[in-house]
């Protein structure tokens, strides 16, 4: 980390021990990424925490070039949970971001259009535009859809690669308006 890890205690005096903890988790995530700018750990007690207990709350503030990652958590089972569950889900959030610095976040494929041309029992084909015929099974419709599939109608599916040739998933039925 380029500046020093920032660990803040409201309403409370956080132990050396969490405070050991909070420091070991955050340089772990060194580990996932080694361009980390800054790393903000708020550290709140419930209100009259004393007498009724009750959740406290840790906010940690993750900073990379280009981006701020924040996360929030709040558990009932006490600080140790909520600080696990804190560096859990900005831990998530890291990763996700270097997946996308990388170019490594998965794409969706567009969804084709094309027109159911024959049903069978629990399968059928459709047209696509360029005039083949991609099979796809009930499974793939849906809503459970597949019975209210007629021959000529629109519908959108995405086209992958199955063990005997093109078939058709998440087949949708195009909605005509009016």
């Amino acid at each position: 980390m380029q500046r020093p890890l920032k660990i803040t205690a409201r309403d409370f005096t956080l132990s050396d021990a969490f405070e050991a903890e909070i420091r070991q988790k955050a340089a772990a995530l060194d580990n996932y990424y080694h361009r980390i700018t800054g790393c903000d750990v708020t550290v709140t007690a419930p209100i009259d925490h004393h007498r009724k207990g009750g959740p406290f709350d840790v906010r940690i503030r993750l900073t990379v070039p280009g981006k701020e990652l924040v996360t929030n958590r709040q558990s009932e089972e006490g600080l140790a949970a909520a600080i696990r569950e804190a560096f859990d889900a900005i831990r998530r959030q890291l990763e996700d971001y270097v997946r996308e610095q990388r170019g490594q976040v998965k794409t969706h494929e567009e969804a084709a259009q094309g027109r159911v041309v024959r049903l069978l029992n629990d399968f059928g084909f459709l047209e696509t535009p360029d005039g083949r015929e991609i099979y796809f099974h009930r499974n793939s419709v849906l809503n459970n859809a597949f019975d209210k599939l007629r021959v000529g109608m629109q519908v959108r599916f995405v086209e992958e690669e199955g063990i005997e040739g093109p078939q058709a998933s998440t087949v949708a039925i195009v909605e005509r308006k009016h």
